[in-house]
């Protein structure tokens, strides 16, 4: 077993990757082609040089579809690294995804697509990468994570359940998420089965979405689905199921609900013309394109099963509407797009084998290239419009909920309590809490009240309220309201983004470390993974026969023996697999591409539950606020308490919500955009810090709800180095302050 190779950054944006394939073959192309003929995916061995990084003996083959052609040089690939050597893989994906910018000549569709898309809903990475075979340049790639096991451990903290990828064969009719009967044959040119079993449960979710549609909550994550539905239709992404049958994922999550993952965003923003049962659009069809699209569609129940229930097509409505605010009524969207092309104009100048020329390029985001039905919409000559059209209809314009003053009792319950959930809603017939203890588990909807009986104050006055008892384990929650017109949710990228309840007096996982180069030595001078434990609570807990694990499967898998963790306090667990070492050293060791651990009572109930994707050295995944908040990666702690970034440790309220959106770019140059959001008016204060602590720039206001960017630094040289932006939030209601802090780099 070769152990996986970390590459920093490989899907970092800012970074541009080099990838170079060496084969034996001078005919490596015309082998390429034969094989991708042959259709059984065979591959041609050959080595691989990424980043200055050897990999031997790795399988290559052409993919795509429309964007492969035996008569084009530049053609996808598809790079298989543990192909003939296990376990030989960068950031744990043993299989790289490079597609040839085919249909785009803006060159950001597809990376600009994802980035957007990860706001709302899980999504894979992607950036670009210049691909050479035999020391001679190919193009720029852009460089797509794979959905595999690893993407689904890291979204949905499991990995061996049904997982299918949605496909369109030759001559099968354009329907999407059809039932076709019991037996799998007839959904063979639709599905492809990427885990080892999946047709029963397939079959069961399609028989239930079409046939038994009240229950359709119970196979599917009716959320996520309309986020990728709002997604989709909002940017005109017809190469998507809600035209094609294909460009999709499907992964069964641990309560038994199928979530659709986006996938293949290279004609998103409209260069796929095609409309099943329409043709080729035109540019202003594409701009009043119906957001009901397929709603009295019988072939695509994927949107008429969906959009048909009332309270889904406002949930929808109320997403689009979300993706809109952040992303196109305040033109981020052509912002960043420019920002990406600074990024990666050298290369496309470069590519020797691009499909547009360098003009093309250049004058993409703004208006089309090429002309008739082919031609590749610019894409704020498409978006402008079409948000204007939206934001226009009935459905966008209907008067939504307001929530407001989300608030908790007590702030911090102990386990296995009731808590009460309370909210100020004005403008709604309905209001819902959504809580779930279980990062792996859906969320739980209840209705909340305004009778005077729910600790909601008094019958009437606009608090809604409901109280419910927890058990052990923080609490994810959101709240959803909503009229006969419209729907609202708080926060509003919920279910994706949600607010946290941590519970008192309990041990926690604090801070992990899983690539421990030089940060610390355990008792006998090695560099081991390390596991910190916190002790919220005010009295001594005792461990002894408490349990540890980093197998769901398997949660009793080393047991602490009689030691015990003070109040306030904290303790280390070594994860080396080492037990003939004195002290407290587990029988497992931490995997840096990526995991989980698990926290149980000398029972099996489990207390805590970590997961955490790829680590970088020396960088640890810490909660913050410190025993109580949700994990970050940070400068490591080790036995001490948890900081931000800059080392201030502000009082984050019950309630923290993410506000910073990012900077973009960073690193930087000369200036960069820091963004951020405010769900309801607030006093805010924005600093920033240099490495020694020293405050270069400071900004407070008070503001309305809304979307903002400011520009970093402001009229000013600063010299180049690491910088701390720190951005705190006072809400004028109840007048609690919310922090957050987010790194920069200056370079020259």
């Amino acid at each position: 077993m070769v152990a996986a190779v970390a590459i920093a950054g490989f899907y970092d944006l800012n970074q541009i990757n080099e990838i170079r394939l060496y084969f034996d073959q001078p005919n490596w192309d015309e082998i390429l082609d034969s094989l991708y003929a042959a259709g059984e995916e065979g591959r041609l061995i050959g080595d691989a040089v990424i980043n200055g990084r050897r990999f031997d003996s790795v399988g290559v083959r052409y993919k795509g579809k429309s964007s492969y052609n035996p008569a084009r040089r530049k053609n996808p690939f598809n790079i298989k690294l543990d192909y003939i050597i296990a376990g030989q893989t960068i950031e744990g994906h043993g299989t790289l995804r490079l597609a040839n910018v085919y249909k785009d000549p803006s060159f950001v569709r597809e990376v600009l697509s994802y980035e957007i898309a990860r706001n709302y809903m899980p999504a894979g990475r992607a950036n670009f990468t210049n691909i050479y075979v035999n020391d001679t340049l190919i193009g720029l790639y852009t460089n797509c994570e794979d959905v595999d096991k690893l993407f689904m451990r890291t979204n949905f903290y499991c990995d061996e359940n049904a997982r299918f990828k949605g496909q369109m064969k030759d001559s099968v009719p354009m329907i999407v998420w059809k039932y076709l009967g019991q037996e799998s044959t007839p959904y063979l040119g639709y599905y492809e089965l990427e885990s080892d079993s999946g047709w029963n449960q397939l079959i069961n979710f399609l028989d239930t979405l079409n046939n038994h549609t009240l229950h359709t909550e119970q196979v599917l994550n009716v959320d996520q689905h309309l986020w990728m539905l709002a997604f989709d239709i909002l940017m005109v992404n017809l190469d998507a199921p809600i035209n094609m049958p294909q460009n999709f994922y499907l992964y069964r999550d641990a309560s038994a609900r199928f979530n659709p993952i986006i996938w293949d965003l290279n004609e998103n923003f409209g260069a796929f013309r095609d409309l099943v049962g329409t043709g080729q659009l035109t540019l202003s069809q594409m701009q009043q394109l119906n957001p009901f699209l397929r709603l009295n569609d019988p072939n695509y129940p994927i949107v008429s099963k969906i959009l048909s229930n009332p309270r889904y097509r406002r949930m929808f409505v109320a997403h689009m509407k979300s993706i809109i605010s952040d992303w196109f009524a305040n033109n981020r969207y052509q912002e960043r797009a420019e920002e990406i092309q600074g990024l990666i104009d050298s290369y496309v100048r470069a590519d020797p084998n691009k499909f547009y020329t360098y003009n093309d390029f250049l004058n993409n985001i703004t208006r089309s290239v090429g002309s008739g039905p082919l031609a590749i919409v610019g894409l704020t000559e498409l978006m402008n419009p079409r948000v204007n059209f939206l934001l226009s209809l009935p459905d966008f314009q209907a008067p939504a909920p307001v929530i407001e003053d989300v608030f908790c009792s007590p702030a911090q319950p102990a386990p296995n309590t009731t808590v009460d959930f309370s909210a100020r809603v004005t403008g709604s017939d309905s209001v819902f809490l959504n809580y779930r203890q279980n990062p792996g588990l859906k969320f739980y909807r209840t209705r909340m009240f305004d009778d005077g009986q729910h600790n909601d104050g008094a019958a009437g006055d606009g608090v809604y309220g409901v109280s419910v008892r927890l058990g052990t384990g923080e609490c994810h929650y959101y709240i959803y309201a909503e009229n006969s017109s419209a729907g609202s949710f708080y926060p509003e990228r919920a279910e994706h983004e949600f607010l946290v309840l941590p519970l008192a007096g309990q041990v926690v996982i604090n801070e992990i470390m899983a690539d421990n180069v030089r940060t610390v030595q355990d008792p006998n001078g090695e560099y081991d993974d390390w596991i910190e434990f916190y002790n919220n609570s005010s009295a001594p807990v005792n461990l002894d026969g408490y349990l540890l694990s980093d197998d769901s499967l398997d949660f009793a898998k080393w047991s602490f023996p009689d030691v015990v963790i003070p109040p306030q306090g904290y303790l280390v667990v070594w994860a080396d697999n080492d037990l003939s070492q004195p002290g407290l050293h587990c029988n497992f060791q931490l995997n840096r591409q990526g995991e989980q651990v698990l926290f149980s009572d000398p029972d099996g109930r489990r207390l805590d539950w970590v997961v955490f994707g790829p680590q970088s050295a020396d960088i640890s995944f810490g909660r913050y606020p410190n025993g109580t908040g949700q994990f970050i990666l940070m400068d490591p702690t080790f036995m001490r308490e948890n900081a931000s970034g800059i080392g201030m440790n502000e009082q984050v309220a019950v309630e923290r919500r993410r506000f910073f959106q990012g900077a973009f770019p960073n690193p930087f140059r000369d200036a960069t955009v820091l963004c951020y959001i405010l769900p309801v008016n607030a006093e805010v204060e924005l600093k920033v810090f240099d490495v020694s602590g020293r405050q270069v720039w400071v900004s407070k206001e008070n503001l309305p709800r809304g979307t903002y960017t400011v520009k970093f630094p402001y009229e000013q040289v600063i010299p180049a180095g690491v910088y701390f932006a720190h951005l705190q939030v006072r809400y004028n209601v109840r007048n609690e302050v919310f922090s957050e802090n987010l790194k920069l780099i200056l370079t020259k």
